[in-house]
């Protein structure tokens, strides 16, 4: 029998687009520790500090606020972080469209914010699996490694099917063999075992400013700025962290706004008048459904499985 949820209601201070601001943390639609139920409600595996969490969230328009529930270990922390996660401390003061097209965006999500987790090794772990490769890659990989050494969430997240991403304990065990039947490989493994064995330093960077928290992340060999941004958007909200090194993120920014695509040199020069929200550019064109066209054959998934894999 599931226990009962602790609960929590949520008055935001603006009318909150819970699905469009806790997609972010969504890691592909088979992400095994994200659902989206019929009603509309928004699930999550979580580890917590606190331990692991089931929470589900549900936006309630008529009432003008957001129902929380959360079982197991960490629900009062999650629901403690309910607000910061739906972007309760996101300020957009002082940020100006500068452009046609990006104060269009705004004009049409006018209550768009930065939701922040809290959770670093929630955001490093996936992002470090997304380097370099196709996001059908990533994805899969990502969704092998939570079933494989992940555990069930507590409560209903079993019924859900909803999982838990594996503990830093875990990572930091898993053996080289199986790093490979996961598809990912060496240098990307060896990166995530590397934080692993320093988790709680990991943890640490979300208390401090985001200039430190960059700093310190990218001691980490394997994490560079890509990495790192990703994380700082998820983790702590940073409304200036850009995904440079992006696939398609310079690209599409320098499309929308210019009508020709950019490389990272050209996007960096081009964001600084933003500075320290130029984040929220590419955010905006995102929200607006901006992308260049897509010409040419896709990239295909790369293989980092042998043959035959033979453990030592």
């Amino acid at each position: 029998m599931t226990s009962a949820p602790l609960t929590r209601v949520w008055v935001p201070g603006w009318p909150c687009p819970v699905g469009s601001v806790l997609r972010q943390h969504r890691r592909g639609g088979g992400d095994p520790t994200y659902r989206v139920d019929e009603s509309g409600r928004h699930w999550r595996g979580l580890r917590t500090p606190d331990g692991p969490a089931t929470l589900a969230i549900e936006a309630r328009p008529g009432a003008g606020d957001v129902l929380a529930e959360a079982w197991g270990p960490g629900a009062a922390w999650s629901l403690e972080s309910v607000p910061a996660l739906l972007g309760a401390h996101d300020d957009w003061t002082g940020f100006e469209p500068r452009h046609p097209v990006l104060a269009e965006a705004w004009r049409r999500h006018p209550h768009a914010r930065l939701g922040r987790s809290g959770l670093v090794m929630e955001a490093l772990v996936p992002a470090i699996i997304e380097q370099k490769v196709t996001g059908q890659e990533a994805f899969a990989g990502f969704r092998m490694l939570v079933h494989r050494f992940g555990e069930r969430a507590p409560g209903p997240g079993a019924d859900l099917r909803l999982w838990v991403q594996p503990t830093p304990e875990v990572l930091r065990t898993i053996p080289s063999w199986e790093w490979l039947r996961l598809h990912i490989d060496p240098a990307r493994s060896r990166t995530i075992v590397t934080v692993a064995r320093v988790a709680d330093a990991v943890e640490r960077t979300a208390t401090v400013a985001p200039e430190e928290a960059e700093r310190r992340l990218r001691t980490f060999p394997g994490i560079g700025v890509w990495t790192s941004a990703e994380v700082r958007q998820r983790a702590f909200g940073d409304p200036d962290a850009v995904s440079f090194g992006d696939y398609h993120v310079a690209k599409d920014v320098g499309w929308a706004l210019t009508g020709t695509p950019f490389d990272d040199d050209e996007l960096e020069e081009f964001l600084e008048p933003w500075r320290p929200q130029r984040g929220r550019v590419p955010t905006l064109v995102g929200m607006a459904g901006l992308r260049r066209p897509r010409h040419g054959a896709r990239m295909s998934p790369r293989t980092h499985l042998p043959a035959k894999v033979t453990r030592p």
